[in-house]
């Protein structure tokens, strides 16, 4: 855990005293008694504030344990910590160990990594670096310039300049967009799947807020607890993006085979998941609605 939170300070651009790992234990082990490690927390929750427009911060020092607690269990459930044990543990009678506070650091930590990602490249930004991408990519393979051509000729371009001649004819397959489109045609095309795009991270915040809560009732057995159920639950949890990453590239890439959707239930499926315990439920629905029809 420590050489995590070590390779995450330096990312996020720490530059205090805990560089080291032996720093960084012996802070730990001292809590909110600690100043470098109050101090790391500060520094955290600093740059975490603005990037997530957060109401509650710290500013008591290491002096004020009272204070510290209250304001850091205040920042915690604003963050919609999944650590339950750190969100009422640090309020009620204060975290215990050194791997809490090692625990503590690391979801801080892992916040702001995750907010300078997000917050990094405006959007405007990212046109501009994809147009200077694409610029690039013409002049390498020696093709016509960007403004020479539309979008779906440049990418068809591209294919027959990088595609190995070794593959068979039609391993690639054939487009779905057969057709050439224009600029307007383009920008309403944007339009749409942005406003795919919006409803599709709606859906994707409520699934992943029920996997939260799942995932959180683990928590109400020591036996789940003991086994560090929520621990390992949260760098993967991290890896899970909100917002669809679907765009026009896709579109372009995307092969006839795409519409070719075989369904779950069906027979070829079914082969390769089917299991006993399909059986039992499938005799248990059975006996359920013979009962229901009598």
């Amino acid at each position: 855990m420590e050489s995590d939170i070590l390779d995450a300070l330096e990312q996020v651009g720490y530059e205090g005293p805990l560089q080291t790992e032996e720093g960084l234990v012996r802070a730990c082990e001292g809590g909110l008694l600690s100043t470098e490690y109050v101090n790391l927390c500060m520094w955290l929750a600093s740059r975490l504030k603005p990037l997530c427009d957060l109401e509650e911060s710290i500013s008591s020092g290491s002096g004020d344990t009272d204070g510290l607690q209250f304001e850091m269990s205040g920042m915690l459930k604003e963050l919609q910590c999944p650590y339950q044990g750190l969100v009422s543990g640090i309020i009620q009678e204060g975290l215990q160990n050194k791997k809490d506070y090692l625990k503590l650091v690391l979801f801080l930590c892992s916040e702001l990594q995750a907010a300078q990602i997000v917050k990094r490249r405006p959007a405007k930004d990212k046109e501009h670096k994809d147009r200077n991408d694409l610029q690039a990519i013409c002049e390498t393979l020696k093709l016509p310039e960007l403004r020479e051509q539309g979008v779906a000729e440049l990418f068809s371009g591209i294919g027959e300049k990088v595609l190995l001649q070794e593959l068979p004819k039609d391993h690639i397959g054939k487009p779905v967009l057969k057709n050439s489109l224009d600029s307007e045609q383009w920008e309403r095309l944007e339009q749409i799947n942005t406003v795919l795009s919006s409803e599709y991270e709606c859906r994707r915040r409520m699934l992943m807020k029920r996997l939260d809560v799942t995932v959180q009732s683990f928590g109400w057995s020591e036996r789940a607890k003991a086994g560090g159920v929520l621990w390992a639950y949260q760098p993967k949890r991290h890896t899970l993006a909100q917002s669809s990453s679907v765009g026009m590239a896709h579109l372009l890439a995307a092969r006839e085979d795409i519409c070719n959707v075989v369904k779950t239930s069906s027979g070829s499926s079914r082969e390769n998941t089917a299991c006993a315990v399909n059986k039992v439920l499938y005799i248990v629905s059975k006996c359920l609605m013979s009962v229901h029809k009598s």
